[in-house]
């Protein structure tokens, strides 16, 4: 205790846990920071499969042979060397260049003084001038490629136009233009934004990430194409996710752009259209399946530890249903990993269903849930939904009960004629006959609430709502699916057929919905963007390798307690996106405490103030200083004679 409890302060590096949030903490911090000492030098002639390493993995050790590029955990500097770089690379740089907001003192310097226009500008006439850019744009896919044109040119000023105006461009830069973006991705295409890791690659993966030209990353997002948003197999074109994830990343949560890496596995598409588009951009074959396909996951994974160490977070997005659940449960406890799809919509789904139950008055376990679809969100949502009943003292046999699920073929039960189970469909089948279309379940089973993730546009009807109506006093009703077309039903649809009484969320914004006593409804959007940024701060900050499911229901408590009344009153579960910066650092505290609480947290020593050392790590939008720090050195000192 004695060590814990003292104050570091030699050489201007300060004790982590006495870091105060201040603006300009993250100038005062060494670069070095937090950093071990620096790996030994390794013998390459010992024989790896003969040398025993062993990571903390929670309570348990998970074995590994492959070389380390580096170990331990970085500091917090943002990675750049002044002496490396001229006024021309600044100006070249999305991440330094300030375009016109360079002083005329940093353009002289620099040897750029006439390469700008001579006015002078602050970044929030930038900003300004951002707004008016984006509005002259009706077209989403042009604001789209803007934004990215942005993000090219200039990294600080991008996100903090984002950041400062997060409900008019989450639609741009995430769902739904993001799933158009991904559509015509061959057409919006401009330069390198992440990597592409093909199956002819297999054997090369580390050094295709040895290509990336930063070495500091912390967080990759991966995609294999095959399931983008309700769109189907893109294949190599749904690098427009993992862009738009990452930069969510940064421009919700701060997690700092150069630690960030975008990631598509391009192994094929089975998509026609894609094959025979002139523009596509990926390989022109089917889908490679099997073990050459496990292999390379497998590859990639290894290579991603020995690149950028056993903390990088590797968020899954975007795969088929089967490979999605199957590389879950292989890689979770072993690698710092979670599927979003799975798990972030699972997250923020409950976060809406507790947020609900104080406009109910019940607990979770008092109410039956219906699902229309059984893909990875409604399961994944289905299970947190049980540990979250078994919190409140329900038994899990109780919890799965009163849960229904309806996918293609009708209601999930035991022995169904038509098949079409797996193991995770089987854990919620009825001892019961079949039935076969929604509206029959929700006839019988008459649920309080009733969840859509199957991407089917328009699957609750009119008929169907108005009996969650006649069941219910206040029926909850989730559209979860997106792009907007696909969604379930819209928000009017849901007020309208169950007397304005339903409690509606959905995947993709809807507009305001006026009472027809004057009330304006305002729905929320239960994005996932709420959940992946904060978790993903803190698993970073806490240095996590075991992301269990208790971090994700511990997200979805933390976003539901969020939730304001006068939110509630609105119609909404969900905080205005306006905060969704202040959800993600809310989010990322009670995740770093439980790391520590939990014994699972590498950053040590822990913090005393837990919500300032995550603001000390997080991304600055603001511009910094061009040139380094001018001053004066000694005249009076001894003088030696030359010979």
């Amino acid at each position: 205790m004695e060590y814990l409890n003292r104050k570091v302060k030699s050489n201007g590096q300060i004790d982590t846990r006495q870091m105060n949030g201040a603006s300009n903490a993250r100038k005062k911090l060494s670069e070095t920071a937090m950093s071990p000492a620096p790996p030994a030098p390794c013998d390459k002639n010992t024989n790896k499969s003969e040398v025993g390493k062993q990571s903390l993995v929670g309570s348990r050790t998970s074995k590994y042979d492959m070389e380390r590029d580096r170990i331990g955990v970085w500091g917090s500097g943002d990675g750049q060397s002044n002496s490396r770089l001229s006024g021309l690379d600044r100006l070249k740089h999305p991440g330094l260049n300030k375009g016109m907001a360079f002083s005329i003192e940093e353009r002289q310097a620099m040897g750029i003084h006439g390469l700008l226009p001579p006015r002078v500008k602050t970044q929030e006439e930038q900003v300004q001038l951002c707004k008016l850019s984006i509005d002259r744009y009706e077209d989403p896919l042009n604001k789209y490629i803007y934004l990215m044109g942005l993000l090219d040119r200039n990294e600080h000023l991008f996100y903090r136009f984002v950041g400062e105006n997060v409900a008019e461009m989450m639609p741009i830069v995430y769902t739904p233009t993001v799933g158009l973006a991904c559509q015509k991705y061959g057409l919006v295409y401009r330069r390198p934004r992440g990597l592409f890791i093909t199956i002819n690659d297999k054997g090369y993966v580390y050094d295709i990430l040895k290509n990336w030209p930063e070495t500091d990353v912390r967080a990759i997002v991966v995609t294999d194409g095959e399931r983008i948003l309700g769109l189907g197999d893109l294949g190599a074109c749904g690098m427009g996710i993992p862009v738009g994830k990452l930069a969510l990343y940064t421009a919700l949560a701060g997690i700092k752009p150069h630690q960030c890496l975008p990631i598509t596995i391009d192994v094929g598409t089975n998509n026609q259209g894609m094959l025979d588009d002139p523009l596509y951009i990926g390989l022109r074959q089917r889908r490679v399946r099997g073990p050459q396909y496990d292999e390379l996951i497998q590859e990639f994974m290894e290579a991603v530890v020995k690149r950028y160490g056993q903390n990088c977070l590797v968020q899954f997005e975007d795969f088929g249903n089967a490979n999605a659940f199957r590389l879950l449960e292989k890689y979770r406890g072993k690698y710092c990993t979670f599927n979003d799809d799975i798990q972030g919509t699972a997250a923020v789904a409950v976060a809406g269903l507790l947020a609900s139950l104080r406009v109910t008055n019940k607990q979770l376990s008092d109410n039956v849930i219906v699902f229309q679809g059984a893909g990875e969100a409604s399961l994944g949502i289905a299970e947190l939904c049980v540990m979250a009943m078994k919190a409140e003292g329900t038994s899990e046999e109780d919890a799965r009960g009163r849960i229904f699920m309806v996918d293609s073929k009708g209601l999930i039960v035991k022995n169904r004629p038509e098949g079409g189970l797996n193991e995770h469909k089987e854990k919620f089948a009825k001892d019961c006959p079949p039935i076969r279309t929604l509206a029959e379940v929700v006839e019988v089973v008459k649920p309080s609430v009733l969840i859509g993730a199957a991407a089917i546009g328009g699957a609750f009807t009119p008929s169907i709502l108005r009996a969650m109506g006649d069941n219910n006093q206040r029926p909850v009703v989730f559209a979860l699916s997106n792009p907007t077309s696909k969604a379930e039903c819209t928000a009017e649809e849901a007020y309208v057929n169950t007397d304005e009484r339903a409690i509606f969320a959905s995947g993709s914004p809807f507009p305001d919905y006026r009472t027809k006593d004057g009330r304006v409804l305002r729905p929320g959007q239960g994005n996932n963007a709420y959940i992946f940024p904060g978790l993903a701060l803190g698993i970073l900050c806490a240095g996590l390798v075991d992301v269990s499911e208790d971090f994700m229901l511990l997200a979805a408590e933390a976003l539901a307690d969020i939730v304001s009344q006068e939110n509630l009153d609105q119609g909404s579960l969900y905080p205005p996106l306006e905060d969704i910066q202040e959800c993600s650092v809310k989010i990322a505290k009670k995740i770093v405490e439980h790391a520590y609480a939990t014994g699972k947290a590498s950053v040590q020593p822990p913090p005393l103030d837990t919500e300032a050392f995550i603001r000390s790590q997080m991304y600055d939008v603001r511009y910094g200083r061009a040139l380094p720090p001018v001053y004066d050195w000694p005249h009076d000192a001894p003088k030696v004679n030359v010979l």
